[in-house]
């Protein structure tokens, strides 16, 4: 259900604005998508689980503060952040 260390640095390292970067919002989004991603697979054999179906809830409501926070501030941010992950709005 969570993201190995390996696939973290991966996502970190691929979605860095410079070296070092884990805290802009563009990582912060990029690793919520992929932990998004491994529980929505986590449900399709698990359908009951209900504990882990609210943390999946807390991930999405928090991955969407991070892009209101990052449209606030720059739309094309925003806009590309929502096409490279794939994100509805």
């Amino acid at each position: 259900m969570s993201i190995t260390a390996e696939r973290k640095a991966e996502v970190i390292k691929s979605n860095a604005k410079k070296a070092g970067d884990t805290g802009s919002p563009e990582v912060q989004v990029a690793i919520l998508s992929e932990r998004i991603a491994n529980l929505t697979e986590h449900f399709k054999t698990h359908g009951k689980d209900n504990h882990s179906r609210r943390g999946l809830l807390k991930l999405v409501s928090t991955r969407r503060s991070l892009l209101d926070y990052v449209k606030k501030k720059d739309e094309a941010r925003y806009r590309a952040l929502l096409e490279k992950h794939n994100i509805r709005r």
